[in-house]
């Protein structure tokens, strides 16, 4: 997808939860591990951009995660949609930031169907263990993402 504007853009990830692991993809341009995600489109909500990018990226239907004791109203002219569980903010180059919702979400499978589009080096689901291990090399902040959904969605 495009960039919407110059100076910024609000994207999602998404970070998937399985039988206690967790899926990351080794993104092929940055070459480092990330959640599945993208860009939110403009004829789209966050939440359908979350849904849709998994579904693109890695074959994947899920059902995003939302606090137990939070209801959602809608009615014809308005809707409530599921918060994403962090924000974070950060610079693409010297002129462009991203915006991004991050999201926890839950799969019924772990069988992946990846994107000749979009392809990843490397898909892999992490347990806990595996996310701190050194040798994957994953961000802090993906890290702490990734075993906070792991808290949040295991077993």
């Amino acid at each position: 997808m495009p960039h919407i504007h110059e100076k910024i853009d609000f994207t999602v990830e998404v970070f998937i939860v399985y039988n206690n692991k967790v899926l990351l993809r080794k993104h092929d341009k940055y070459d480092i591990w990330l959640s599945v995600g993208g860009h939110i489109e403009l004829n789209e909500n966050p939440n359908e951009a979350a849904i849709r990018e998994v579904k693109e990226e890695v074959g994947i239907d899920i059902e995003l995660y939302k606090e137990k004791d939070q209801p959602l109203f809608k009615r014809d002219d308005y809707g409530e949609l599921i918060p994403p569980q962090f924000m974070d903010i950060y610079k693409i180059n010297d002129t462009h930031k991203h915006i991004t919702l991050v999201y926890f979400a839950i799969s019924s499978t772990d069988k992946i169907i990846q994107s000749t589009r979009e392809e990843s080096e490397e898909l892999k689901w992490f347990s806990s263990e595996e996310l701190k291990d050194g040798k994957f090399g994953i961000r802090d902040e993906i890290r702490n993402y990734a075993q906070t959904a792991l808290n949040k969605l295991s077993n």
